[in-house]
């Protein structure tokens, strides 16, 4: 059903002759998700609204539109005493759209896209998602600039927007925006974003509160970076190497390399021997006795699952595309980055680094094809331009404001937790996720400067036996869903045993 009444869409209808002028582009629909416990009615309010911003220098400037977001909107339709809370969802990349959350883990329809060694053949599907957070509050997934049908509004550029300290306030502008639009004010705000997403989720919370005095309920950070210099490989940077070598063993253990043991086992030990012995052995250098650095590279090459010779020659440091590569070289294989569980025949059986993703090549045509066919099918939006499901348009994205320091937003979420005294936050983690490695993030959140009672009290850590979008595995997306909901409803108790298990 198609309802684009002002009440159900706030939107503003173009007038004749004003097609340079940009307007909003919303359409309405009405659903029904069949749940076990009963129906659960929504509105889906799909398209681009137009952002405005008052001219610098201007005390009392009128709003002039510079960008043109896309985003659906999630509204269930059942009475509430009090008002739901409400989860505004991005993915990263950058470049990536929101498509991966919207149709993979939160939104009322999901997709079916396989799992590793079983990926999903066309024709693709959706299906119902019953375990959606629309259960239990509404729900708004937005496209950040260049991605998905989000476009700079006429005569404006779009790489102005591409950039952490832009975007950031971009998609804070959006929620204040859609707030006011929809007066939802006294509702409880939560940011979920995965990868790059939960940098911008850290940063657009500290822009809310920094720029609005606006107080997120939480924060949900699926497969974090909030430190780039713990993940970015670059010369005389050690911390990449100590931090992903536990999620090089737990692929290692995927595919068979420690035989009987437990995951948690092996997790356990690369994680002490990371923590311990690890950085003492980097440090020493040039310093390190032959023997000991052989003796090192066996245990190393022991836990990772490749010849220890290789590991010498690396000089005990191995870089992640090199480990992909190489890790089931024998058997003609690469391993995937996004998901170590995935893998695909090698293209060049000598080569240095793994030359593509095979998660990612084996993923992304399932949502690719559902989410064409849903927002013009169900959803009823259609559009002039390409849905960008990954865009390499938005490089180069600037980081200007971090000249001569790490990339980093850790700071921005200690300062909204100390500011803040009710924001809470959830983080997830898939083992073997090759591209924001597990332990990098227990390192960074163990750093935060927060009181130690919030650090055990606010924060919740989660882990799962998958990648980085651990929802394609169908246990994980089961569980990860419900840790999200408990979330969200205030059901969970976050604590030392949370926090400190792994």
């Amino acid at each position: 059903m198609n309802d684009q009444s002002p009440a159900d869409a706030p939107s503003t209808s173009p007038s004749p002759g004003a097609t340079s002028t940009p307007e909003d582009r919303l359409v309405t629909t009405v659903h029904s998700l069949a749940l076990p416990d009963g129906p659960l009615n929504y509105t889906a309010t799909t398209g681009t609204v137009v952002l405005r911003e008052e001219p610098d220098g201007e005390e009392y400037g009128r709003g002039a539109a510079h960008a043109e977001l896309f985003s659906v909107s999630y509204i269930a339709t059942s009475a509430a005493e009090e008002p739901r809370p409400v989860v505004f969802a991005f993915n990263g990349g950058p470049g990536a759209s929101t498509v991966w959350l919207h149709l993979g883990l939160l939104g009322p329809r999901r997709v079916d896209s396989g799992d590793a060694g079983a990926p999903a053949a066309p024709p693709h599907r959706l299906l119902d998602n019953h375990e959606t957070i629309l259960r239990e509050a509404d729900l708004v997934v937005v496209d950040a600039m260049t991605t998905g049908y989000s476009r700079p509004a006429p005569g404006q550029k779009p790489d102005r927007h591409h950039g952490l300290t832009a975007d950031r306030d971009l998609i804070a502008a959006f929620i204040i925006d859609w707030l006011t639009r929809h007066q939802r004010w006294t509702s409880p705000i939560h940011l979920a974003g995965e990868s790059y997403g939960t940098t911008r989720a850290s940063a657009v919370a500290a822009r809310l509160m920094d720029r609005y005095y606006v107080a997120v309920a939480g924060i949900v950070l699926i497969s974090p970076v909030l430190d780039f210099g713990t993940i970015v490989f670059s010369p005389g940077n050690d911390r990449p190497y100590l931090h992903y070598l536990p999620t090089y063993a737990a692929i290692a253990h995927a595919h068979g390399k420690h035989e009987d043991r437990l995951l948690q086992d092996v997790v356990d030990e690369a994680e002490a021997f990371a923590e311990q012995e690890y950085p003492a052995l980097l440090a020493a250098g040039l310093r390190l006795d032959p023997a000991q650095k052989q003796e090192a590279a066996a245990r190393i090459g022991a836990l990772i699952g490749v010849d220890p010779e290789w590991v010498e020659r690396a000089d005990l440091r191995v870089e992640h595309m090199a480990f992909l590569a190489e890790l089931l070289r024998e058997e003609g294989l690469i391993t995937g980055r996004i998901d170590g569980r995935f893998t695909a025949p090698a293209g060049d059986g000598n080569a240095a680094r793994m030359e593509t993703d095979p998660s990612i090549d084996q993923l992304a045509p399932s949502y690719t094809a559902t989410i064409n066919q849903y927002l013009g099918g169900e959803l009823e939006f259609s559009a002039d331009v390409v849905y960008e499901i990954m865009s390499g348009r938005v490089h180069p994205w600037s980081y200007k404001d971090f000249e001569n320091r790490s990339v980093e937003v850790a700071t921005d979420l200690a300062r909204v937790l100390r500011k803040s005294p009710h924001t809470r936050v959830l983080v997830s983690h898939g083992y073997h996720d090759a591209a924001t490695p597990f332990h990098a993030s227990e390192h960074v959140l163990a750093q935060l400067a927060i009181p130690r009672e919030d650090y055990s009290e606010r924060i919740r850590v989660e882990y799962y036996e998958a990648g980085h979008m651990m929802y394609c595995h169908e246990p994980s997306r089961v569980e990860l869903s419900q840790h999200l909901r408990e979330f969200v409803a205030g059901d969970d108790i976050a604590g030392d045993e949370a926090v400190d298990g792994a």
